[in-house]
């Protein structure tokens, strides 16, 4: 297929934030823009929004004076449906209510020509819901951009059951010929962002739940070992506690009560009380003016290990043995089970375990667990977690090995999992799940999470990199610990084990 030709009037009903980045990228793109609202002037002022956008980003140098005249020449505000009757293609960016939505399609029928594309972008309603409404349902899919739709690089293309292929494949074209990174899907809850990124935001919380540690450290941990541009607790602050607990919500609901979206009791008193996030002033952390923002959790510098001993292959921190020596430390290495020994105290990476377990299982004594890093290059912070038989003094010999690689330390209590590992694993589950169950491809889904959600790789990109069979192990540990469904294992993450093969093959 072809993109649609940029002779191509897009209508786009809605001004608010959305219908009006929207509106903006297709008049960028070529497009004459059609934008209307029901709310009398609201077209009208998005316009004028746009065109006071265009102007800071001409001031900024990032576009000519030109280019926003011409993008502006071809954004116009119009004061009913009945305008759009000669677009090609019409999105609708109103409420998220699916009658309400439904009435709009079957007034946009009768309104455009037979080959008019419908288009919805929708977040959370399902695709083939919404064309349930319409008489040709076939040339109807979703089209969901990311806010604010100008700076966002993804669109999800969603099909519907009755969702004609070669439609889907025009958005999709047409959403890259706008110089967006589109992912095709099918029509389920939660689509692939707001579907996979769910363990993202449930492990923090059940990590906080269980008290391991307070939100700023674990926030600091998923951001400067595991390379997550936020970490939970702020991203949520960000989005708004009200709209994320009620994706969860919608999507828990919609997956008739799977406990892996099992929304939290901590958030839901978050939004009890009214504390929003950003837009409240207050959620997790105070956003008043001049509010200090609260201190991570750091163990004082060690003094560095003049010698370790690295036995066996270290998997994902295999880097470590040559990062030590490049800071001056002496490594030996001989055989045995991915660990490192200094001054009597043995450090081994998270495998799922927790560091109790661990000990008391292979008999490490005395044990730190360390957890999983991005890049132990370039990871400027690493959590540790010790059994309540290691002593201080111990965990101070594991401080000052990282402090020795000028990195920062906090300390979690002794869960399993510890922080960057089980939400790694958790993300990977879902999206291999996502991939078992046709909702979207392996590169899909990770093209979606990196350009969507800004994580630092796709999740099966990240399962691959450190080990399908290492992710397979936490998950079969965090499920044996609490014995919860929340934490079964994806079917197709098991074959893939049993077959040696990849998602990205």
């Amino acid at each position: 297929m072809r993109p649609l030709p940029p002779s191509t009037i897009v209508g786009v009903v809605g001004s608010g934030a959305m219908g009006q980045g929207i509106a903006q990228v297709a008049a960028q793109a070529g497009h004459p823009v059609r934008l209307v609202d029901a709310r009398p002037g609201a077209a009208a002022s998005a316009v004028a929004a746009i065109a006071k956008t265009l102007n800071g980003l001409v001031d900024k140098g990032k576009r000519t004076a030109a280019e926003r005249d011409a993008t502006l020449n071809r954004l116009t505000a119009v004061d009913g449906l009945p305008d759009l009757a000669p677009a090609g293609l019409v999105i609708e960016a109103i409420v998220e209510d699916l009658d309400v939505k439904r009435r709009l399609f079957a007034e946009l029928e009768s309104v455009v020509g037979p080959d008019a594309i419908l288009a919805t972008n929708t977040s959370s309603l399902s695709v083939t819901a919404i064309a349930a409404g319409v008489a040709r349902p076939e040339r109807l899919a979703g089209l969901h951009f990311f806010n604010p739709a100008p700076l966002m690089a993804l669109v999800e293309i969603v099909s519907g059951l009755a969702t004609d292929p070669t439609i889907a494949a025009t958005l999709f074209d047409t959403a890259r010929a706008w110089g967006k990174s589109p992912v095709r899907c099918r029509s389920t809850p939660g689509f692939i962002v707001n579907r996979v990124a769910r363990p993202f935001y449930a492990e923090g919380l059940r990590l906080l739940q269980e008290q391991v540690g307070d939100p700023a450290s674990i926030d600091a941990i998923l951001r400067e070992s595991g390379g997550f541009r936020m970490g939970p607790f702020e991203l949520m602050d960000l989005i708004g506690h009200d709209v994320n607990f009620a994706v969860t919500r919608s999507v828990h609901a919609a997956y008739f009560g799977d406990p892996r979206f099992q929304p939290s009791l901590i958030q839901q008193e978050l939004v009890d009380a009214g504390r929003l996030g950003r837009k409240s002033g207050r959620g997790f952390y105070d956003h008043s003016p001049g509010a200090d923002r609260p201190a991570i959790a750091s163990l004082p510098a060690e003094p560095r290990p003049s010698r370790v001993v690295v036995q066996g292959d270290l998997g994902p921190a295999s880097a470590l043995p040559g990062l030590l020596r490049a800071a001056g430390v002496s490594v030996e290495e001989e055989p045995g089970g991915g660990l490192l020994i200094v001054d009597g105290v043995t450090l081994a990476l998270t495998d799922g375990r927790s560091a109790g377990q661990r000990a008391a299982e292979d008999g490490l004594k005395p044990l730190v667990m360390f957890d999983l890093a991005l890049d132990y290059a370039t990871a400027t912070r690493v959590a540790i977690a010790r059994t309540n038989a290691t002593s201080d003094d111990a965990l101070a010999v594991a401080a000052g090995l990282f402090a020795a690689l000028g990195k920062a330390v906090t300390v979690l209590d002794d869960l399993p999992g510890m922080a960057v590992l089980r939400t790694v694993a958790m993300l990977a589950n879902e999206a291999a799940d996502a991939v078992a169950q046709g909702v979207a491809s392996a590169a899909d889904i990770d093209t979606a999470m990196t350009k969507g959600v800004n994580y630092p790789l796709g999740p099966l990109a990240w399962a691959e990199r450190i080990g399908l069979s290492r992710v397979l192990g936490a998950l079969d540990a965090l499920a044996r610990t609490y014995g919860e469904d929340r934490y079964r294992a994806s079917a197709l993450l098991r074959r893939k084990i049993w077959e040696g093969t990849r998602f990205h093959d």
